[in-house]
């Protein structure tokens, strides 16, 4: 809670933030322990302040991987409920037209955590890293622009920024960042474009062989197939650069940053080299996304799926035509698909 991901890297508040944090919890075993049992509260917290500010797919892989190894793993389930409470406050690039500085300048996290506290959407009886609990650290702050951070009583929407979706595509779920996409595509039908790399599917976005309707399928990306989930942020911005960011979905096992727009939909498990159904996606297959509904098909006739599951004979073990090293290939070995952060398997 000391420190604000909105404060600029070279703030002279930094260091000195950094002290105070560290100070509490030198050699006490017994506040570390309140925080670590508390370690779910904290993850509700961290989602509920993501869900309101803008949403970023990223964050399930990273907090789905830190609540795992912390010994008190969670369903990503608990987006989609997290969401359907938590308000979008804040309207961030590039979702909106407002930037990291603007909102640091109107009061940060602090003041976005202020505003969620009003409705008692924080337990602000947590004990933090401080030494103080979320209510004594939020004493006093104030949200210094109402056009930056939206007062919980007018927010954007009453939904946060990511939704988790499911479907015979994504039987344990894939991440959206539902504030970034255009009303109009909230749900969407088309047929599957399916590229076994990004390389590959950036060529042929290059080559124009992407148009409107089209569903952009991206596997052997995710932490397996990567081996690590590259960040899809090219064919993100290749898109949109042909105009084509609110005319065509795309949908990959791999990963997003908090810079993509669009029907952008990452995270898919399971991934397809652990065998995942997006591994049995063929080109003109109909894809169909329903945000609202939190679902994500593939449109085929029953039994179709393990008809052609029969026919593969071996899945890839990373990605097509990839030269990794023997240590990524152990890692590869290894990995969980992202819904469970993409940590090691247990073994």
């Amino acid at each position: 809670m000391e420190f604000s991901s909105t404060e600029p890297r070279l703030s002279s508040y930094l260091h000195a933030r950094a002290c105070r944090s560290g100070t509490p919890l030198a050699g006490n075993f017994e506040l570390t322990a309140r925080c670590n049992f508390n370690c779910k509260m904290c993850y509700v917290h961290l989602t509920a302040e993501e869900q309101q500010r803008r949403g970023r797919e990223l964050t399930a892989d990273e907090w789905l991987a830190i609540a795992q190894e912390a010994g008190c793993p969670v369903d990503l389930a608990l987006f989609n409920e997290i969401s359907e409470k938590t308000p979008n406050l804040c309207h961030l690039a590039p979702a909106g037209n407002t930037y990291m500085e603007d909102l640091e300048r109107a009061g940060g996290v602090y003041a976005v955590m202020a505003e969620l506290s009003k409705a008692g959407l924080l337990d602000t009886g947590l004990m933090t890293c401080t030494g103080k609990t979320v209510a004594e650290n939020l004493a006093g702050v104030v949200n210094r622009d109402p056009e930056i951070i939206r007062p919980i009583e007018a927010p954007y929407s009453k939904t946060g920024g990511i939704a988790v979706l499911k479907g015979n595509l994504a039987p344990d779920g894939c991440v959206v960042k539902q504030s970034a996409v255009a009303p109009e595509m909230m749900v969407h039908e088309g047929p599957a474009r399916v590229f076994d790399s990004e390389e590959d599917a950036i060529q042929a976005i290059y080559a124009g062989r992407i148009v409107a309707g089209d569903v952009v399928v991206i596997r052997y990306e995710g932490p397996k197939g990567g081996p690590g989930m590259q960040e899809m942020l090219y064919p993100t911005s290749y898109l949109k650069s042909v105009r084509l960011d609110k005319a065509c979905a795309l949908v990959t096992d791999g990963r997003f940053s908090g810079g993509t727009s669009g029907l952008s939909i990452g995270h898919v498990s399971p991934e397809a080299a652990a065998g995942g159904d997006i591994a049995l996606v063929r080109d003109d297959d109909r894809i169909v996304i329903d945000i609202p509904n939190r679902t994500i098909d593939v449109v085929l006739p029953e039994g179709e799926l393990d008809r052609r599951r029969e026919a593969i004979v071996r899945f890839e073990p990373v990605g097509r035509n990839r030269v990794v090293s023997r240590a990524l290939k152990a890692y590869a070995s290894m990995v969980t698909s992202a819904d469970r952060g993409g940590v090691r398997e247990d073994i």
